[in-house]
């Protein structure tokens, strides 16, 4: 789920800006490599506490072991610094989830992603020109769909992305018919397959297509699938459960004013993200989650293939959207896949190199600066 906006600079979140953060803080780096060679990443990460963010957490994965290293603070009351196990709230990165998924029932010939939404969910995308007899599930999750984003819906951002509305609105569940029946009040963004335009509402009706076709949640899906099988023990689909288990951080928002008070939004119940963006994992378990799945490890050929076959994404030449991954050419050309997410008072970004042998994931606990592109390209180029 990302917070307001569909993509932000494609890899960042909501606003780069120059803002007048805490005192710098940067923790040891840790692990089986003397951090020689991810000089330029710390930079980075440094560069992100001035720039703002309250604090920084990463862990990069190469041939030479493990790399952890943490800048600011977890918690701008107390000074208690980030830690490198930091739990945290991973936003779009669940849409990867998700994607993944469905691929392996495709694989396992339970659905076509030519199915349409309708085959599944009869009647559930329809009203003010959606129509899901006319999109399939690969529009789905390519965002080609056309269907209009429940995060853009004016009533819903009031209520969950303003200051008033958030500290009113935070700990409502919303169910993924309700997300959908926000976005069936607006028209489609455009005809299916025409055009491209990031709508979180596509992830929410893929959920309700994993629970139609297995039965089960798409959390207990992901539970069962990847998350066991992986044994990525620091993630979660919390559902309605409103903190972030511990080792974690506070988290902070600035809402509407970048140059405002920071604000504690660590509490939030997530299922206003639902299937587009409620999980909870860390560093450690990112990496190994895209380089598994870079790697074949969860999906056999022919559905990794269409994971990755990718379309154009208007106004960021540098990025193309497969089927819940993002293929994204650094500055040194280098091409690196993976997700970046933001929820309330969290950005993220988690990637690997195309053979899954080099991976980085971060998280930013304030959503209104810094830039996790620059650790990126920080960390590959």
């Amino acid at each position: 789920m990302r917070v307001r906006t569909a993509l932000v600079g494609v890899t960042t979140l909501l606003l780069s800006a120059a803002l007048a953060g805490p005192a710098l803080a940067a923790g040891p780096a840790t692990g089986g490599h003397s951090g020689d060679g991810h000089v330029a990443t710390r930079r980075a990460i440094e560069a992100a506490v001035r720039a703002g963010v309250p604090g920084v957490t990463a862990t990069a994965k190469d041939a030479h072991g493990t790399w952890s290293t943490t800048a600011g603070v977890g918690d701008l009351g107390t000074g208690r610094p980030r830690s490198t196990a930091d739990r945290y709230r991973v936003g779009s990165i669940t849409k990867s989830f998700v994607s993944t998924v469905l691929l392996q029932l495709e694989a396992e010939g339970r659905l076509s992603l030519d199915d349409t939404v309708d085959t599944w969910l009869p009647g559930v995308v329809r009203g003010h020109g959606h129509d899901g007899r006319r999109i399939t599930v690969r529009q789905l999750l390519n965002h080609t769909s056309g269907i209009y984003s429940y995060t853009a819906d004016d009533d819903f951002g009031r209520a969950y992305f303003t200051k008033d509305g958030f500290f009113a609105h935070r700990y409502d569940t919303l169910t993924p018919p309700d997300l959908v029946a926000i976005a069936m009040k607006h028209k489609p963004d455009f005809a299916p397959g025409t055009s491209w335009n990031y709508s979180n509402t596509n992830y929410v009706v893929a959920g309700m297509v994993i629970e139609k076709v297995t039965g089960h949640s798409y959390a207990t899906e992901i539970t069962r699938r990847i998350i066991s099988p992986l044994h990525l023990t620091a993630t979660s689909l919390p559902g309605t459960r409103v903190t972030v288990p511990r080792p974690s951080s506070r988290a902070y928002s600035k809402f509407e004013d970048p140059a405002g008070p920071s604000y504690d939004v660590t509490h939030l119940n997530p299922s206003i993200a639902s299937a587009a963006g409620e999980m909870i994992s860390n560093s450690a378990d990112l990496d190994r989650f895209y380089s598994a799945l870079l790697r074949g490890k969860l999906l056999p050929p022919q559905q990794l293939k269409e994971m990755k076959t990718t379309v154009k994404i208007d106004g960021a030449p540098n990025t193309r959207y497969g089927l819940g991954l993002m293929d994204t050419t650094l500055t040194c050309g280098v091409h690196v896949w993976g997700h970046d997410g933001g929820i309330h008072g969290s950005a993220s970004s988690a990637v690997t190199t195309a053979d899954g042998r080099h991976a980085l994931a971060l998280n930013f606990n304030g959503d209104w600066a810094g830039d996790t592109n620059a650790v990126i390209n920080g960390e590959f180029c």
